[in-house]
């Protein structure tokens, strides 16, 4: 349907009744319009659902266009050279905010409660969310809204909250109704407010919130705790909104990932009668569906729908051409441009390369023999047990880990604003095992070996392990039938195992059953490289303090003890010996 305009006194815009921008952008997806799989899996789902009357909700085309009608009479660009112009949303823009505010219940409440924008930058992402906010406070009929622009930091949260006052301060309009003040927005008319909120978790509580604008959480660290006190805020509004914006980022395994992951899961149920359903989540994820679509221009459209319009194309030719020639460019162009997860850019493995999600039943992995690894820790590091599993006449490698940590440092990280990693989740999920006290309890790791041979038949003929902090460990293995095999961690050791995993992994050949701790450690490993007598070797590295890599070397270990190097026995012709 042709988005048609009428005029009413003023030049106010004003669309027609039966208008709909969600089957219009549909029609345009269907005749070839480049969209990721995501976005069309997603449209897909919400076309279905304009026609579905036995889900409790229905569209109002009158709800859909109204939040347009405000945006595009009343929201003005506030930089550049459309500064003071008004908005005018582009087609995508337009059917997104359709699908948030149009579907409602029998009541008109919103079916929609929370909204999640993945999109690569300058496609006006802030810009949808600054005038979203001014929507919130000021014409969803709302008594007393609460409207929080959100971050980890003060500086972060002020940036939505800025562009909302400034878009009030360019419309005659909105300063009617709006009050600015220096830290917050306040409309007398219904007694609304509109401010900034950082993560200062002790003056939270008592939230009552209509909404929630998150812009950039791909950098927040440790963000889950600040979302959830977002989320029990929303608990006494009957219609709240939830929204979340941000490009791709490079920090792994937080909050952004976890909503990330939670928007897949989502869009995958889609397609199945019996896969997960959150009627109240809607996700919109704006990427390119393959690492090498970079080269490919006209796929750059399916992470910047905005492109040729709202952003210039000859600026993201410029920097494609620059990366083709410094592939040093490369990560931050796929991350920031085309919305493909990476890690650091002195990461060892690209974020792919240490993603992989196949899961093996543990009927496929017992009554087999294999290459023991560990990586013993004190109090700040991981203790991680490693089993790498070969099968004849199969290239992959299968792996199963078990980590340890002690109570303390569990606890100290989790009273930490600045958590590491959610320790406590893995435990519940029976990836870690917490040792009550001030160190990890080898007693535990040599039992989990045991468990490992005695309740599912996987028996390591050889374990390789790492002399520092072995004590009385290694005697204690070998006391119950194991083979020790002393790794001389480093790069000479490292090199040539290193290399080969660091392939493998690359081509997804390490099936480690989605183990979330492992897939964090790898992401964390950087590439430290030296150079004697003009020999060039490798070894791991951890990116930061804060960043653990146990898990990566416990693998490695046990990939060097099957494998050896130039100095140690290759045992691999030796392993297939004892396979069934």
């Amino acid at each position: 349907m042709t988005a048609s305009r009428t005029s009413r006194t003023g030049g106010r815009i004003k669309y027609p009744d039966n208008y709909n921008p969600i089957l219009e952008y549909w029609v345009q997806i269907q005749a070839g319009l480049p969209v990721s799989d995501k976005i069309r899996r997603t449209y897909k789902k919400i076309v279905a659902d304009l026609a579905d009357e036995t889900s409790g909700f229905f569209y109002s085309n009158k709800r859909a266009n109204h939040v347009i009608e405000f945006i595009e009479n009343y929201c003005k660009h506030s930089k550049g050279k459309m500064g003071g112009k008004p908005v005018m949303l582009e087609l995508w823009e337009k059917a997104m905010l359709a699908t948030i505010f149009g579907f409602i219940d029998q009541d008109g409440l919103r079916k929609y409660r929370e909204a999640v924008l993945i999109i690569a930058k300058k496609n006006g992402k802030s810009l949808i969310a600054s005038a979203v906010g001014l929507y919130l406070l000021s014409a969803d009929g709302e008594a007393g809204p609460e409207i929080y622009a959100v971050a980890t930091k003060r500086d972060q949260a002020k940036i939505i909250w800025l562009e909302s006052k400034r878009m009030r301060n360019k419309s005659p309009a909105l300063r009617k109704r709006i009050k600015a003040l220096v830290a917050e927005m306040d409309t007398e008319f219904n007694d609304g407010v509109f401010k900034p909120l950082a993560s200062d978790v002790d003056t939270l509580d008592g939230l009552n919130v209509h909404g929630a604008l998150m812009d950039e959480f791909h950098q927040w660290r440790n963000g889950r705790p600040l979302y959830d006190i977002i989320v029990d805020g929303v608990g006494a509004r009957e219609q709240p909104l939830i929204l979340l914006t941000s490009t791709a980022g490079t920090i792994r395994e937080d909050f952004y990932d976890e909503r990330y992951d939670y928007a897949k899961q989502v869009i995958d149920g889609y397609g199945s009668p019996d896969g997960y359903r959150d009627n109240r989540f809607i996700a919109f994820v704006y990427e390119l569906d393959k690492r090498e679509e970079w080269t490919d221009e006209s796929t750059w459209i399916k992470a910047n729908p905005g492109i040729g319009t709202i952003k210039n194309i000859n600026t993201l030719r410029e920097k494609v051409e620059r990366a083709k020639k410094n592939r040093g460019l490369v990560k931050n162009l796929l991350c920031k441009e085309f919305n493909i997860r990476e890690t650091d850019s002195e990461s060892w493995l690209p974020y792919d390369s240490c993603v992989n999600e196949t899961v093996m039943p543990m009927e496929f992995l017992e009554h087999s023999y294999a290459i023991g690894g560990c990586d013993l820790s004190a109090v700040r590091d991981l203790t991680c047990a490693t089993l790498l599993i070969c099968k004849p006449n199969d290239n992959n490698y299968y792996v199963l880990q078990k980590y340890f940590l002690p109570s303390v440092r569990v606890d100290e990280v989790d009273s930490n604003s600045k958590m590491e990693a959610p320790y406590k989740l893995w435990a519940e999920q029976g990836w870690l095992t917490i040792c009550q006290g001030q160190a990890v309890d080898f007693h535990a790791v040599t039992q989990w070996f045991k468990d490992m041979v005695y309740a599912h038949d996987i028996r390591p003929l050889w374990v390789g392990y790492d002399r520092a902090l072995s004590g009385y460990w290694v005697p204690e293995m070998e006391s119950e039938g194991f083979d020790m095999v002393k790794i001389a961690q480093g790069a000479k050791t490292w090199t040539y195992p290193m290399k080969e995993l660091g392939t493998l992994l690359d081509a997804h050949g390490v099936v480690y059953q989605n183990n979330p701790i492992l897939r964090w450690c790898l992401i964390n490993t950087g590439k430290k490289t030296l150079n004697e007598n003009g020999i060039q070797s490798i070894q791991p590295v951890k990116l930061s303090e804060t960043r653990r890599i146990d898990g990566m070397v416990s693998l490695l270990n046990a990939y060097t003890c099957l494998k050896g190097d130039d100095k140690q026995p290759d045992r691999e012709q030796q392993y297939f010996g004892y396979v069934r």
